[in-house]
């Protein structure tokens, strides 16, 4: 069972990185973007929202629905990305987590970030939208790209709502319950 069964308070139920999580809310939506090259857009005075310095993605053949618990090749695929785009831990804002608000993923998470960002894991502020609008499964990774841009935007780092008792094995800063006003310049998302 991955759903939760909180389905008498939708607005509560889905809680990412929280001890007394119990599976995730499905949600929907979607999101679109035009991608240009960056030149191009700069000479006709296009606002620029972000740009996208660097991916990577890497497959999971541990098991057809389970996590390995190390989260290895997510945290491999977070240090290729940041290869790619020259850039250090150090200088990351801003984590938009995949955070589906399971147990397994969430330490799978966890330890894929802090694999790949060393120490400076704990310093970087990481957030799960999902606490807010719910896992709309193959549509969500577009709409995390959405907040992250807007993140950038508007110099504001989401909260991962609900968050009221954390869970011990998920420590780092998951910005619980209320936005965070922080320059944001590079943001790593991870859904």
């Amino acid at each position: 069972k991955a759903t939760t069964p909180r389905n008498d308070d939708p607005e509560h139920a889905s809680r990412p990185f929280d001890k007394s999580r119990n599976g995730f809310v499905l949600g929907e939506g979607a999101a679109m973007f035009v991608l240009e090259e960056y030149g191009q857009a700069r000479e006709r005075g296009a606002h620029i929202y972000a740009e996208i310095a660097g991916f990577a993605t890497r497959s999971n053949a541990y098991h057809m629905t389970g996590l390995r618990p190390d989260g290895r090749e997510m945290a491999e695929a977070i240090r290729v990305a940041l290869a790619e785009a020259r850039m250090a831990p150090d200088q990351v804002d801003y984590v938009n987590a995949h955070g589906s608000g399971t147990k397994q993923n969430d330490h799978h998470e966890t330890a894929a970030v802090k694999h790949a960002l060393g120490d400076v894991a704990y310093r970087i502020p990481m957030s799960s939208i999902k606490s807010m609008i719910g896992h709309s499964l193959g549509a969500i990774g577009s709409i995390e790209i959405a907040a992250s841009v807007l993140a950038i935007e508007n110099d504001l780092v989401p909260p991962t709502a609900n968050l009221q008792t954390p869970d011990p094995e998920c420590d780092p800063d998951y910005v619980p319950l209320q936005a965070r006003e922080q320059q944001t310049r590079t943001v790593v998302t991870v859904g």
